[in-house]
C-alpha cells in the first residue's frame, strides 16, 4: 500500500486536534494582565500539549520519509496513535483545571504513554512492511531514545501516584526535549 493516504489522514487529524486544544482555553475575565493570572495554568498546559502534538507530528512525518510501503498492521497501529492523539484536548482541559489533582494527571500521563507506545507500534509495523529498508530496520533495532521515553512515562505515572501528581506532567514534558530534534539516523539516510 502507498503511504500517502495514511500521511495525509494523520496530518489532518493532528491539525484538527491542535485546533481543538485552543477551544478549551478560556479568556481572562478582565482586560488586564492581572486577570490573566487566573488562567495562566491553562495557558501553560495548553502550550505543553501543543508542543507535544507538534513533536509527535514532526517525528511521525520524519519516520514516514524513510519508508515506501505500509501494510494493514501499520494502518491499525497508526489508528491507535490517532486515538491517543485525539484524547489530548480532553485530558489537557481536565488537567489544566485541576493541575495538582491525581486523577487528571494520571489520565494525562496515561494518554502520553499510550501515544508513545502507539508510536513504537507504528515503527515496528513499518519495519515489518519494509524489511529491506536499512534505515527503518536500524532505527528500530535497540531504539534507546524510544525505550527511555517509555520508561520515563511509566516512572512518571508511578512517581505521580506515590509522591506528587505534578511529577507526571513535569517528567513527561522533560522527556520531550529528547524528541524536539527528530532522529539523526533518519537525517543521515535521507542525505544519501
Amino acid at each position: 500500500m502507498s503511504k500517502n493516504r495514511i500521511e495525509a489522514f494523520t496530518d489532518a487529524v493532528i491539525a484538527i486536534v491542535m485546533t481543538l486544544l485552543v477551544l478549551e482555553l478560556h479568556q481572562p475575565e478582565g482586560d488586564t494582565f492581572a486577570s490573566f493570572l487566573g488562567v495562566e495554568q491553562q495557558f501553560i498546559i495548553y502550550l505543553i500539549s501543543f508542543v507535544m502534538l507538534a513533536i509527535y507530528w514532526n517525528n511521525h512525518h520524519h519516520l514516514f520519509q524513510v519508508v515506501s510501503k505500509i501494510d494493514g498492521w501499520t494502518l491499525w497501529a497508526n489508528h491507535l496513535l490517532i486515538l491517543a492523539l485525539t484524547l489530548f484536548p480532553f485530558v489537557t482541559s481536565w488537567v489544566s483545571r485541576y493541575p495538582v489533582a491525581l486523577a487528571p494527571q494520571l489520565l494525562y500521563g496515561s494518554v502520553i504513554l499510550l501515544t508513545d507506545f502507539s508510536y513504537f507500534l507504528v515503527g515496528k509495523s513499518l519495519v515489518r512492511a519494509n524489511p529491506d529498508n536499512q534505515a527503518i530496520v536500524e532505527l528500530f533495532r535497540g531504539y534507546k531514545k524510544l525505550y527511555f521515553t517509555l520508561f520515563i512515562n511509566v516512572l512518571a505515572l508511578l512517581l505521580g501516584w506515590l509522591v506528587h501528581p505534578l511529577l507526571i506532567i513535569t517528567l513527561d514534558s522533560l522527556v520531550l526535549l529528547l524528541w524536539v530534534i527528530p532522529e539523526k539516523k533518519v537525517e543521515t539516510f535521507l542525505k544519501q
